[in-house]
């Protein structure tokens, strides 16, 4: 019986240390993270047959680079994590990982994404890797506690993944690999901005400073929101207009920015915490949905 428990035991801490660290690597935004790198190899592959060592070697070193960008992320605010309820219950913060474990970890995960890249892929895409891992870290999160530009900084390296897809596929940056970094970099300001007025309160306790028009939850800042998201009606069509994709994606691209446009008009009416989700929550789905109709209806 005590030979159980014992295992039972080990076993309670094995299973607790590997969500913990899931969570140092923010696992789910990870996977999305590789999702528009994916994305954007597979928009740009035009090979007789499918180049499936780039594809893996791109998932896995992305997914990894994406890891320890979070995880860093994580050790750099743990302090400030502690203040914020969305964040209190992170593995730094309940010191369910040491300081120590977290940065070896991280460094660790760093090493292997880069090395995958530089091995399956080409060094174009391992430099933008790097830098995107650079900007994230190093300059967008002391730049929260600074002021919005903060989100300009951040959306940079929130749109580069799709890009990096492009060139682990084609080895260079061309228009069409600016257009799907375009799309994704716009996105990312009404995306920010809505997460940020929802958690507002909880952002100022941490003393972040991620809302525009002088941090304002106002009429401001939803015409802010409202413009960027007007924004991504004639990008969404460009796919489609340089002969990337066909027509169908276009209309669905121009759908989604419609009804995602259409929340932001709730937001300027009144202002509210609720119309702030709706759009939060619809730009979850309006990425996505375009890059797979992107995909679906890819010209060869």
């Amino acid at each position: 019986m005590r030979t159980v428990e014992v295992t039972d035991h080990i076993s309670s801490l094995v299973v607790s240390k590997i969500k913990a660290y899931a969570e140092l690597i923010k696992l789910r935004l990870s996977a999305l993270v590789t999702f528009s790198a994916v994305f954007g190899y597979i928009l740009g592959d035009r090979g007789v047959s499918f180049g499936w060592s780039g594809f893996i070697g791109l998932a896995l070193g992305g997914f990894l680079i994406s890891g320890a960008s979070c995880a860093a992320n994580e050790i750099l605010e743990r302090d400030l994590d502690k203040l914020m309820k969305r964040t209190q219950n992170r593995p730094l913060p309940l010191k369910l990982i040491s300081l120590q474990e977290a940065l070896w970890v991280t460094s660790i995960v760093a090493v292997i994404g880069v090395g995958l890249l530089w091995y399956f892929t080409n060094p174009l895409t391992t430099w933008l890797g790097v830098l995107s891992m650079v900007l994230y870290v190093f300059v967008y999160t002391p730049l929260k506690r600074v002021g919005p530009i903060a989100v300009f900084v951040g959306a940079i390296p929130g749109a580069l993944p799709p890009l990096l897809g492009w060139t682990a596929a084609t080895g260079a940056i061309t228009h069409e690999a600016l257009i799907i970094f375009g799309i994704q970099f716009i996105w990312q300001f009404p995306h920010f901005w809505a997460i940020a007025w929802v958690g507002d309160e909880d952002y100022k306790a941490a003393g972040f400073k991620l809302l525009p028009s002088g941090g304002g939850k106002d009429l401001n800042t939803a015409i802010q929101i409202m413009i960027y998201t007007l924004f991504l009606l004639p990008l969404g069509l460009l796919p489609s207009y340089f002969g990337l994709t066909g027509m169908t994606s276009g209309i669905v691209a121009t759908v989604c920015g419609v009804l995602f446009l259409a929340q932001t008009f709730s937001l300027m009416k009144d202002c509210s915490r609720k119309s702030a989700l709706r759009i939060m929550f619809g730009s979850f789905l309006y990425l996505p949905i375009v890059q797979i109709a992107y995909l679906l209806d890819k010209l060869p």
